[in-house]
């Protein structure tokens, strides 16, 4: 899995946020279908997955398109 850019603070911005990690994976799949690159940041503790949070991240110019994407699959269910 890639790690974010060093400089991913300004140039990279959490569009979902989840503590399962295979949710993440299913919208980093939508978004890089529509042509959108992501990142999923997983901050889990490693011995136990139920703390903390899995995020996915898009360059801070795709962020408006990433949440239409996601807004669209909600409605869509």
């Amino acid at each position: 899995m890639p790690n974010l850019p060093e400089d991913h603070d300004s140039h990279w911005e959490a569009v979902f946020s989840t503590n399962l990690l295979y949710k993440a994976e299913i919208i980093k799949g939508m978004l890089e279908e529509e042509g959108i690159p992501s990142v999923i940041l997983n901050k889990q503790d490693s011995s136990y997955i139920a703390f903390g949070e899995v995020e996915l991240f898009v360059p801070i110019e795709e962020v408006l398109n990433a949440k239409q994407i996601m807004e669209r699959a909600v409605q869509d269910e």
